[in-house]
């Protein structure tokens, strides 16, 4: 990992973006915390509340997330890299974060099976664990490597975490709260 430049010099608008269960929506919270902003999660956008992942229409997603962007500030956590190309263009830095695919695997498990509340979680908080989940995490196992490519091409000042001990010291580095 390279050496963090300081959180505050990131501006405020801030996209996350990292493979599922990387930590992407607890990073979210813990950076808007820090800089008294808000942090959206693109899942609760795309997925209707109260439900089990149930998809949102395209357009609604689509105007929900175009609305967003336009606020002053904010953190994003999620890729949806349809919509990227209008969320680069408004925001100020980038955070790619990774974790390998055993660690994405347990976190999986662990936020279905046993935790009650998580950051980024849907209304209702109806996560159960189900089979396109887990085919979905081998499928983006090497996720990390596009939205890298993407932040080196936006010119935009980045970070990029590939561990869990470079993430931490960057939860470290910016004294960030893991809620």
């Amino acid at each position: 990992m390279q050496d963090l430049p300081p959180l505050a010099s990131l501006g405020r608008r801030i996209m996350i973006l990292g493979p599922t269960n990387s930590g992407k929506s607890t990073l979210a919270v813990a950076v808007a915390q820090k800089l008294d902003i808000p942090a959206i999660h693109l899942d609760r956008l795309q997925h209707l509340p109260n439900t089990n992942w149930q998809v949102r229409p395209e357009e609604e997603f689509a105007a929900l997330h175009d609305q967003v962007i336009l606020e002053p500030s904010w953190v994003i956590d999620g890729g949806y890299s349809r919509l990227a190309p209008q969320r680069v263009r408004r925001a100020t830095a980038i955070l790619v974060i990774d974790a390998g695919l055993a660690t994405r695997y347990r976190r999986y498990f662990y936020r279905t099976l046993l935790q009650k509340s998580r950051a980024g979680a849907l209304e209702g908080e109806q996560d159960s664990l189900n089979w396109l989940m887990l085919r979905w995490l081998w499928k983006s196992r090497n996720a990390a490597g596009k939205y890298r490519q993407l932040a080196l091409a936006s010119g935009l000042p980045h970070v990029f975490t590939g561990t869990p001990e470079e993430l931490n010291r960057l939860y470290a580095s910016w004294d960030l709260k893991r809620k």
